[in-house]
């Protein structure tokens, strides 16, 4: 099937890395080179990256409602258009132009989580599976019917973790329903309004960590997090970023007692008091350093085991 490709990030680049294989991936579109990671330079998306190694044409428009544009999408001759993570919406001009129309690869077993930011809400919220939805596109955000549907266990993924586990079974879902366009035997599935949700996006500094949370709050506030939207702190004056933390029952027989918004550094382990008792901070990127354990950080700062040292939020 002669296919155009719209996405972004590392979850979309996985996805079109399986579908240019099976299928002519005519031509690829995804946002504008932008500054990405710590090293703060202008650079291409993860999907770009994937279809300039594979020689597919890319194009990053600022705008799909540009008439120049809508012709050289025409021009193209879709088959079907697949998308997933793009970060724009799809006029109706756009819908209407593939024989087979708009497929879109959605991060959540629909109608949950319609929206933006569908895994990091799926595990603030403490859900227990996630999954993807081979969705028709129509002008409404996240509302067309389905055709296929894959579901995992969140166990104790993180962000990162469980979007690659998400693209693999995103990318297989595509393929099969790809498939059952083409062999006709496909069946849609209409969304259940009444039980929708929606995944607001991720705002800036939304999951830096609280003393006033519980601790299993903050503990999934680290798992949601990822290098566009941090989970941050402050310790003693010392901002970091936590790339991994732990509470439970282990972690409070080795803390022991401690009060919101306490410090403690016991066995070389460093514990920070959130409203129900201990959050464990197990690796951090200090600002400015390179990713280190708990303990190499509380190393740097002083009177760590004092018992009088503070920690806030950012």
């Amino acid at each position: 099937m002669r296919i155009v490709f719209m996405g972004t990030p590392d979850f979309a680049a996985n996805i079109l890395g399986e579908l240019k294989e099976q299928h002519d991936v005519a031509a690829v579109y995804t946002r504008p080179d932008a500054v990405r990671g710590r090293g703060k330079k202008l650079e291409p998306s993860p999907v770009k990256k994937v279809a300039l190694e594979a020689g597919i044409p890319v194009f990053e428009p600022r705008t799909l409602r540009d008439a120049d544009e809508l012709a050289r999408l025409r021009d193209l001759r879709p088959d079907a258009v697949c998308v997933a993570a793009y970060g724009k919406i799809l006029p109706r001009d756009v819908l209407e132009i593939p024989r087979y129309g708009c497929l879109n690869v959605h991060a959540s077993l629909l109608p949950k989580y319609r929206g933006a930011a569908p895994i990091e809400r799926a595990i603030l919220a403490g859900e227990r599976e996630a999954g993807v939805c081979i969705m028709r596109m129509e002008e409404g955000l996240d509302t067309g019917d389905y055709c296929i549907s894959r579901s995992c266990e969140i166990d104790d993924m993180d962000c990162t973790q469980l979007t690659a586990e998400l693209a693999d079974k995103g990318a297989l879902a595509l393929l099969s329903a790809l498939y059952a366009i083409e062999q006709e035997t496909v069946r849609w599935t209409v969304q259940d309004d009444a039980s929708a949700t929606y995944a607001a996006k991720i705002e800036r500094g939304e999951l830096n960590l609280d003393p006033a949370l519980c601790a299993l709050d903050n503990l999934r506030r680290v798992r949601a997090s990822s290098a566009a939207h941090p989970s941050r702190f402050v310790i003693a004056g010392k901002a970091a970023t936590v790339l991994a933390a732990s509470c439970g029952e282990d972690v409070a027989s080795v803390c022991g007692p401690i009060g919101r918004g306490a410090v403690k550094f016991v066995a070389k382990r460093l514990f920070v008091g959130c409203d129900d008792g201990a959050l464990e901070i197990l690796s951090v990127r200090p600002d400015g350093k390179k990713d280190m354990n708990a303990a190499a950080f509380a190393s740097g700062v002083q009177n760590i085991k004092s018992g009088t040292m503070v920690w806030e939020q950012m």
